[in-house]
């Protein structure tokens, strides 16, 4: 039953590294006494004839034993590599990206990342960026490799361009926008509904959220929101 196998419930594939150690393992010292010959010994095992445990012909343990390999490979695999590891990182907007990176991919926080800066026509431009929704829809490796560098986009959680005055805002699977505010922008968590206030007058950013200021001479400016994620049951 590959169903099984792939729920890592068949010990017997996982116990013994080949068929000959499975066959073995049913052989009483017994039986060599009488048999004398630990191949007849086996070959009694593999028929049925001999032998405490499960008949399993050598076809099925191996159809078995790669199963469960493609299973235990599958499963690595799916332990994906962060896009920071390996890389030696200077920037600290990089650095404080990197920090979060594996707590914005698991779930456990949802960041907001702040970056005010020009674009390549040289017009001033910035936007909230949802981090762990870029992370998902978007390769970070170029930008820990520093070969391209992190901007808002008119697609993220709020952008702005300051010469055009064209402004833009987008829910998340994370934030939903709350634009028409007295104390400016907010962003609700759509996890726990708790709200993020992004306004840098506000004496915090709300429960379970932290403001931190990235002092970095590649942008204007770039403060990060962690917001820790504790999801209501």
């Amino acid at each position: 039953d590959l169903d099984e196998v792939t729920t890592g419930g068949d010990s017997i594939v996982t116990e013994f590294s080949c068929y000959e150690d499975f066959l073995d393992s049913q052989i009483t010292s017994l039986d060599l006494y009488y048999l004398e010959d630990q191949e007849l010994a086996r070959q009694l095992v593999e028929l049925g004839y001999r032998g405490s445990g499960e008949v399993l012909k050598r076809e099925e343990f191996e159809s078995r034993k790669q199963a469960a390999e493609a299973s235990r490979l599958s499963k690595r695999s799916q332990q994906k590599k962060l896009a920071s590891d390996e890389k030696v990182i200077k920037d600290p907007l990089l650095a404080a990206l990197a920090a979060r990176e594996a707590g914005n991919r698991n779930g456990k926080m949802t960041s907001i990342i702040f970056i005010r800066d020009r674009n390549a026509r040289g017009q001033e431009i910035s936007g909230y960026i949802d981090y762990a929704y870029r992370l998902k829809t978007e390769d970070f490796e170029p930008y820990f490799s520093a070969k391209k560098r992190l901007l808002p986009r008119p697609s993220d959680l709020s952008f702005y361009n300051w010469e055009t005055a064209t402004s833009t805002s987008n829910p998340t699977p994370n934030y939903q926008v709350i634009a028409e505010n007295a104390s400016g922008l907010l962003f609700k968590n759509k996890r726990d509904r708790k709200i993020i206030n992004v306004d840098p007058k506000a004496p915090n950013p709300g429960d379970n959220s932290e403001r931190h200021i990235i002092s970095t001479n590649k942008y204007i400016q770039v403060v990060i929101y962690d917001h820790i994620n504790r999801r209501k049951t």
